[in-house]
């Protein structure tokens, strides 16, 4: 599907480039792809999809690596399939399958349980996962037969909906914290409606934070067009931030800034809480960095462009 390419010379481009995983590919290979027809030299991103899943994988270039874990702790949504009456091995289709009870359900009975589990929450992470215990993730353990106590851990589930009941099969759509495992959610929804458990046959992530699937690309498009076409599918590494206040400076405060020293807010705190995070800019909306507020009162730099502190090097008395 995915041809390999003559070696391009790699480019220091930064961006976001919100892809449309397909199924049966890894988030990593997904990646490697992605890095390669863009040529660049620095690539990740901000969350994985398992082979399986489908749907919105942020993918970061340049730069923007240095600012992905932005998205690590966003909400996600999901669209999802599930088959009630049975249980996977590995809580999806690719595990073995058991029949463990009958399917005979009203609608509303359906919206009255799925109503129980809007809130916060607690879920055993499943075997077939890739947490680590003693450095090794789960599921080579779970792939050895060999079953690690887990912990549970408090998710938030802030909408979950029905779109379809078919028979034994059953569409969602959920708005969840992240650290949640749609497949463990799929099972105890399961349960909770008398069917014995439930699998997923399809799941398929439509938001992350503020991006949207309808914002995304797939690799067969991206495959297809020139290499100044595909650049133009990037978003500014700064729409990864776009929850944290912005803070103009003037040009000598971008200059102190770019060489490490703190420098006074221009809006006199404008209400800002010590710690709290702010994106910078220059007086021409050119994107600087992340700072965060300080005990006086003023902007330290945090985590700043590259390119601008080269700039400002150039500036040095």
């Amino acid at each position: 599907m995915f041809e390999p390419q003559p070696k391009r010379t790699r480019r220091n481009i930064s961006g976001v480039l919100l892809l449309d995983k397909p199924c049966g590919i890894s988030s990593n290979r997904a990646l490697q792809i992605i890095k390669r027809i863009f040529a660049a030299s620095k690539a990740g991103h901000t969350g994985t999809l398992d082979p399986l899943a489908t749907g919105l994988l942020p993918i970061c270039l340049g730069e923007a690596t240095k600012f992905s874990s932005a998205l690590l702790g966003a909400d996600k949504t999901y669209e999802a399939v599930l088959k009630l009456g049975y249980i996977s091995t590995t809580g999806d289709a690719e595990g073995e399958i058991s029949v463990v009870g009958d399917v005979k359900l009203m609608l509303l009975q359906v919206e009255v349980v799925l109503q129980s589990f809007i809130g916060p929450i607690t879920q055993i992470p499943p075997m077939y996962s890739a947490l680590k215990h003693q450095g090794k993730p789960l599921y080579t353990y779970a792939r050895e037969g060999v079953e690690i106590e887990r912990q549970p851990r408090e998710i938030t589930i802030h909408d979950l909906r029905i779109e379809t009941l078919v028979g034994n099969e059953m569409c969602i759509t959920v708005k969840c914290s992240t650290g949640t495992y749609v497949r463990t959610l799929a099972e105890d929804i399961g349960r909770a409606l008398g069917c014995g458990g439930a699998y997923l046959t399809a799941l398929r992530r439509i938001t992350v934070k503020n991006f949207d699937l309808s914002q995304s690309y797939t690799l067969d498009q991206l495959e297809a067009m020139p290499l100044s076409q595909r650049d133009i599918c990037l978003y500014p590494t700064d729409s990864l931030l776009r929850n944290f206040p912005a803070v103009m400076l003037d040009s000598a405060a971008v200059l102190s800034l770019l060489q490490g020293q703190t420098v006074a807010d221009p809006f006199s705190m404008n209400g800002s809480m010590e710690g709290e995070r702010v994106r910078l800019y220059d007086r021409e909306e050119n994107f600087l960095g992340l700072g965060e507020v300080t005990t006086q009162g003023e902007i330290a730099p945090k985590r700043l462009m590259a390119e601008k502190i080269s700039a400002a090097k150039t500036h040095r008395p």
